[in-house]
């Protein structure tokens, strides 16, 4: 068994050379026991080699004790709000999310919804799963019991969600998960529905089952020329989604989260992650919420928002948390909250996007270094350089440096040997400045180590 396949939030890898049936009943049997007994639930997504993985991985929680029970193709954040509310006792997504079609693996969440990631778990698991990589794999089928999951998750989100008028809107389900309820959902809510790739499909025949900008550009020409209100992307699983305004932008996280907050109505406390533009604080502060800052990373934010009772919260990867749903992130439920966020606008998003104060913020850049202990040795130099220069400092993730003009953040990577750097100023010319800080920063404490 490849350790590998073992990463910060999940296992994943590539279909059969990493992840293949014997590492699946090796991986049902590890989680089963640290479960210790009662239920558990499998769904997965559309990829081809999940039937098989998931009867593999069904036949090690069964040998483990457990009842299994299957969930078929679905969502994951349908399998997640299906495990708290059918009390489970925890939960197994087959799925590689974003990844190519040759790719596959596991979420496991506890029956809190809890993930099992680094430092939460997932050391257990890799240990355990290892040991047990050479048991001999039964050639018996699992005595799994089917349960609908989809029909609940579907009412249950159709409940949530009040759209003030009929709204156009484009989605592009990328031949995933989403698709399989997806379509159903948003026309049920009222939402006038231009789908784009929502035939399940686990080749992903259309694009990678990744929103980016290149693979997103049918979708924001559909919405520029066809006249929509909103355009949407969501990934393989549908744990995430990406959207566009009337002009075919592509929103940010953050700028998403200001959406949803200035529109909603929400009240309370709010949670969004350390690389968030400025912009957010202001939007949530005038809006009468309390900002509450997070580390970057979905089991960090998943139990921030649960921690501090948050309404909403999000990460500028767009991942978009709700407390309607346990806390739990959610493309499609997100589609439909921007949705009625939208339809509750007297102007077209575009327009309120461009009414928030203008800043200028870079994409995420990445330092490759030879290993995790030059990583977190390099971190301390550069806090204590950034913290020389720096009006004030933030350190719950990394060294984020607020300055005249702006700030930048410089942070170890929670799954490579890496530091990351990105910055935002009000300028143009003050981003470009604070970039060439932080550059330096990382160049002079990787050196003073050599």
């Amino acid at each position: 068994m490849d350790p590998a396949i073992f990463r910060a939030y999940d296992v994943r890898g590539v279909y059969p050379r990493q992840v293949n049936g014997d590492v699946a009943y090796a991986l049902g049997l590890a989680f089963g026991r640290m479960v210790g007994g009662g239920k558990v639930l499998v769904g997965r997504d559309v990829r081809l080699s999940g039937p098989e993985l998931a009867r593999y991985l069904s036949l090690g929680l069964e040998d483990a004790g457990l009842r299994v029970f299957d969930a078929g193709v679905v969502p994951t954040p349908a399998l997640y709000i299906g495990v708290v509310e059918g009390g489970f006792d925890g939960g197994v997504q087959v799925t590689a999310s974003h990844n190519p079609p040759d790719w596959n693996g596991f979420k496991f969440v506890t029956g809190t919804g809890e993930t099992i990631s680094q430092g939460m778990g997932m050391e257990e698991l890799r240990d355990a799963a290892m040991s047990l990589a050479n048991v001999r794999v039964p050639s018996r089928d699992p005595g799994t019991e089917r349960v609908d999951v989809l029909g609940r998750y579907l009412e249950r989100l159709k409940s949530l969600v009040r759209l003030k008028r009929k709204l156009k809107v484009a989605v592009d389900f990328s031949n995933g998960a989403g698709a399989v309820v997806g379509v159903r959902l948003l026309r049920e809510i009222g939402v006038e529905l231009h789908p784009l790739n929502d035939v399940p499909d686990g080749r992903f025949p259309a694009h990678l089952p990744e929103p980016t900008p290149e693979t997103t550009e049918e979708l924001r020409k559909t919405v520029r020329e066809q006249g929509l209100d909103l355009g949407a992307a969501l990934d393989g699983d549908a744990d995430r989604a990406v959207f566009c305004d009337d002009r075919g932008r592509l929103l940010e996280g953050d700028l998403s989260l200001a959406v949803l907050v200035s529109a909603l109505g929400v009240r309370g406390k709010v949670v969004y992650d350390v690389s968030c533009s400025s912009v957010v604080e202001e939007v949530i502060r005038s809006k009468g919420c309390e900002p509450v800052l997070c580390r970057v990373g979905r089991a960090f934010m998943l139990r921030k928002v649960r921690e501090v009772g948050a309404v909403i919260g999000a990460e500028k990867s767009n991942h978009l948390y709700f407390s309607e749903i346990h806390g739990f992130d959610d493309g499609l439920f997100a589609v439909a909250k921007m949705a009625e966020a939208v339809s509750g606008m007297e102007r077209p998003l575009s327009e309120f996007i461009d009414s928030l104060p203008k800043r200028y913020a870079s994409t995420i850049f990445s330092v490759n270094l030879p290993n995790d202990e030059v990583k977190w040795k390099a971190m301390e130099v550069i806090a204590r350089k950034l913290s020389s220069i720096a009006k004030e400092t933030l350190t719950i993730d990394g060294v984020k440096a607020y300055l005249d003009d702006g700030w930048v953040l410089i942070r170890p990577s929670n799954t490579m040997p890496q530091i990351k750097y990105t910055a935002e100023s009000v300028t143009e010319e003050g981003l470009r400045r604070l970039l060439a800080i932080a550059e330096k920063t990382i160049a002079e404490s990787v050196s003073q180590l050599r």
